[in-house]
């Protein structure tokens, strides 16, 4: 398979790239019609091209130029009719495609209570090691991230545990989650009653009964849906990004959002979301985003190209930009509407870039924070986890698919039509459960920078 006319390797049955003419050493190795690295060697024609021959080009932080190209990012025109999910419409105008109650632990040292608490109503425990020990932004961003997903409107109920003699302590949390008086959510602190258990069932049966009876029709405008892949593989890029890259430009096209987030796996393809960026104030926040996520790497004294891993590799995926140009297809056409914080929830419609980590579980949970409603991931290598909001798979090759099921919701390689995916996103908006649903795989993970005490 030939990706783009300029390239000098095609892609094999395995995932795995060989030259189609001979490559000097030093000159680069072109795939997706971009450089994804430089030969290390003479390689002759049909020759295996991977690591053991091929090296990165990339290295610090650069100067980028904002050369803006919106003519073929912007969606070629809107859906006459917006399709519609049924979902949960909150009393202050939310939307949720689940009515979960979610337990949040303000500290890792109530993590069993909350998952007891969790079992007896099947709630979901977003149980994390943190909340304590740590120092400034560390600290900062344990706290927001929570207060973040307490307002997710995916959670009917929210049930908030607290220890009582922790650093993010539930007064000042309060603060920081704001206005409650349109959220369904309870407060218990462990230290206080004579039996925290018997005190967090009384709490989650108010929670229970407020909680939303009944879906309605929501317009698909209102969706929010995360972009995010795992266990990479050759036909990540050929396959299941370019199919959930169709999907983020039908839905912007219909009103919808999507975010896109894995800063890391941007290097070396940066420059093609960077033109995308509707003016120069988004664009000059997607270099910060980059070349501060540059900046972290260095004062951690690891190379920003560390990547990819030992499966993606096993996969085909030679070097980081190989997995970064299949890796920001994800994100469609569409043009970058805004670039959002660790942490901070999306404002604008359409496309919008979100700074995190390639780390599966970190990243997904960021995008849940965000305020995506469910996460699409696609994955050539397999995985049974989720994060607490519907975490779909989708698997680059027949082969994952037929072997997985159980951790497999649509196959790419053999369903790559994009109205039916959106259909089936629709489904698992509207109450069908994704497989990490049925199989109970449901987390969260929280970025770390500094020391812990």
């Amino acid at each position: 398979m030939i990706i783009h006319p300029r390239d000098n390797v095609e892609i094999h049955g395995d995932g795995h790239k060989y030259a189609r003419r001979a490559i000097r050493a030093g000159e680069n190795v072109i795939k997706y019609g971009m450089p994804i690295g430089h030969a290390t060697c003479d390689i002759a024609p049909g020759e295996h091209v991977h690591v053991h021959n091929v090296a990165t080009n990339l290295g610090d932080n650069l100067t980028y130029a904002y050369e803006p190209d919106l003519v073929v990012s912007q969606p070629t025109s809107r859906a006459a009719q917006i399709p519609t999910f049924k979902g949960y419409r909150h009393p202050d105008g939310r939307v949720g495609v689940r009515n979960d109650i979610w337990i949040v632990p303000t500290v890792g040292c109530v993590n069993n209570l909350c998952e007891r608490l969790a079992a007896s109503c099947g709630g979901i425990a977003l149980t994390h090691p943190y909340g304590c020990s740590q120092l400034g932004a560390d600290h900062e961003m344990t706290a927001n991230l929570l207060a973040a997903l307490c307002r997710h409107p995916n959670a009917g109920g929210v049930l908030v545990v607290a220890l009582g003699c922790e650093n993010n302590t539930l007064e000042s949390f309060k603060e920081r989650l704001g206005d409650v008086a349109s959220l369904n959510i309870r407060f218990l602190r462990a230290q206080d009653p004579g039996d925290e258990y018997a005190r967090g069932l009384e709490l989650l049966a108010e929670l229970d009964q407020a909680r939303i009876k009944e879906r309605v029709e929501v317009p698909v405008s209102e969706l929010v849906v995360g972009l995010k892949c795992g266990g990479s593989d050759g036909f990540s890029g050929l396959t299941a990004n370019p199919l959930v890259g169709r999907f983020s430009d039908w839905l912007v096209a219909r009103g919808g959002s999507t975010i896109l987030t894995e800063v890391p796996e941007m290097f070396g393809a940066e420059t093609l979301l960077m033109r995308r960026c509707r003016d120069r104030t988004v664009f000059e926040k997607c270099v910060k985003m980059v070349n501060d996520f540059k900046d972290y790497y260095a004062r951690h004294g690891q190379p920003c190209y560390e990547n990819p891993s030992p499966g993606n590799k096993a996969g085909g995926i030679t070097t980081l930009e190989d997995k970064s140009l299949g890796c920001v297809q994800k994100g469609g056409s569409s043009r970058v509407e805004d670039v959002l914080d660790y942490g901070e929830h999306v404002k604008a419609h359409g496309l919008s870039l979100l700074t995190g980590p390639g780390n599966d579980l970190v990243a997904s949970t960021v995008l849940a924070a965000s305020g995506c409603h469910l996460v699409l991931f696609t994955t050539g290598r397999g995985t049974p986890f989720g994060t607490v909001v519907p975490t779909m798979k989708i698997a680059t090759n027949t082969t994952l698919a037929t072997a997985k099921p159980h951790w497999i919701d649509w196959d790419a390689m053999a369903n790559p039509d994009v109205e039916a995916f959106a259909e089936k996103v629709l489904e698992i908006a509207s109450g069908a459960p994704a497989r990490n649903e049925v199989e109970n795989a449901r987390g969260i993970a929280i970025f770390k920078d500094g020391v812990t005490l």
